[in-house]
């Protein structure tokens, strides 16, 4: 193919020298008369692992060449990836000076181009750049029709300075959005020599996986930094426990837990996060990350207690007491906290769980239930039929298997809020569907 990327930064560099060694051909465009001169004589404008092999060997090929013509790189090419810097203004926001000014420049082009002609932007913006300014900008400039005379990706970028040229070519997937089936072709192709799969979503989640990710990424820097920081207080060798600690790929470094829903509960996780907030406060440790981490949940909760006290309704059933499906464990459960702020905000709720037999609850469980709710037995009734037929609003709080039904069970004049996603369609509901994070 060829291709033109606009911006010879640090992805831009990388972008062009990866996609010419794979058999594209490829021109790089920056107004810095210094980047273009440099890749023009072989060499990297960057220090990167690789990329001067890179270069070097394209520019000789005659498969990679820089210039400060956007028309020359615009009409000589059929697919342009944009590759410009957002970089933060004083208030913490991004800066699209530059996409904008890029994207205006190739609309211009464009139309006197007449030629279909591919557009792909790879600069990291938040969630809704694309529709509400990139995409309503190219089309304005160029006087285009998405899809029959330009077609338009959004393709973030995830490399990592000192690692560049690895991770473009041996990625864990590539993830772009594209405004019709032929562009989504012709982003497929452009990439068709990475062996990885193509990952095919909408404009808004494309742009928030790469905040998603980059954000994760910096939690676990920080994380087992705050680990390390009570670990050496401790005597304890702390790169013996994170290396042990990322040995379990079950629950530790694994899709376990990373899924949206409701807040954690039961007996360990609030009592043990407790006892380490408390370890760090005799030992004089702030770490910001994990003494943040029960009061998320428990914002989580109100969360989700807002979202029921919106239905306007004061008749509540509640499908799910324990913390967790399929038990009985009522120590620590959200549910009951959620109970109690709607009680005492004046609804009438009650309660089904299958799992539930008070008479067989023992231990510490039924001290629980005897001392934080005693009221329980009251409001506890004998079947999901008997919850559904009785309650305007019906609230799915654990997934326990048996409440897959309270789909089909549902009138239209109710609301079903849904705070573990249960359901996977909520179009599906007769009546009206809430998710909490969904």
């Amino acid at each position: 193919m060829k291709i033109s990327v606009f911006g010879l930064g640090y992805v831009g560099c990388v972008t062009s020298a990866c996609l010419a060694d794979n058999g594209h051909e490829v021109i790089g465009v920056d107004i810095n008369e210094f980047k273009v001169r440099t890749i023009s004589g072989g060499r990297s404008p960057i220090i990167e692992k690789g990329l001067d092999d890179l270069i070097s060997k394209a520019v000789a090929r005659g498969s990679l060449k820089a210039t400060t013509d956007y028309g020359e790189a615009v009409n000589g090419t059929d697919l342009s990836l944009i590759c410009v810097g957002t970089p933060s203004t004083s208030s913490g926001e991004i800066n699209m000076e530059f996409v904008h000014r890029v994207s205006e420049k190739i609309g211009a082009i464009l139309q006197g181009k007449g030629d279909r002609h591919t557009i792909v932007v790879r600069s990291t913006m938040l969630p809704g750049a694309m529709e509400g300014e990139v995409i309503p900008r190219l089309l304005e400039a160029s006087g285009s029709r998405p899809g029959e005379e330009v077609g338009i990706s959004y393709n973030p970028e995830f490399l990592r300075e000192g690692s560049a040229v690895s991770d473009f070519l041996n990625p864990p997937m590539t993830l772009f959005a594209a405004t019709d089936k032929r562009t989504e072709e012709e982003v497929r192709r452009a990439y068709d020599f990475v062996s990885a799969p193509c990952v095919v979503t909408s404009m808004k989640s494309a742009e928030m996986i790469k905040y998603v990710n980059n954000a994760f990424h910096a939690l676990k820097v920080s994380f087992a930094n705050e680990v390390g920081t009570l670990c050496r207080a401790q005597g304890i060798d702390s790169r013996e426990v994170m290396r042990i600690f990322c040995m379990d790929d079950k629950l530790n470094i694994s899709s376990t837990y990373l899924e949206p829903g409701f807040a954690f509960g039961g007996s360990c996780l609030p009592k043990d996060l407790k006892a380490l907030n408390r370890r760090l406060k005799e030992t004089h440790i702030t770490a910001p990350v994990i003494g943040s981490i029960l009061p998320s949940n428990e914002e989580h909760v109100r969360h989700a207690t807002t979202l029921i006290e919106k239905t306007g309704s004061k008749n509540i059933g509640i499908l799910g007491m324990s913390f967790k499906a399929e038990t009985d464990d009522l120590r620590g459960s959200p549910v009951v906290k959620i109970v109690e702020m709607l009680v005492g905000k004046g609804c009438g709720v009650v309660v089904y769980d299958g799992n539930l037999d008070l008479d067989r609850i023992m231990g510490t469980n039924r001290r629980f239930l005897d001392e934080e709710v005693p009221y329980l037995p009251s409001i506890l009734r004998s079947s999901m039929k008997e919850i559904v037929d009785q309650c305007e609003v019906v609230v799915v709080a654990n997934k326990s298997s048996e409440f897959r039904e309270v789909i089909r069970m549902m009138r239209p004049d109710q609301t079903l809020v849904d705070l573990v996603g249960i359901v996977e369609d909520g179009s599906r509901v007769k009546g009206k569907y809430i998710g909490i994070c969904w």
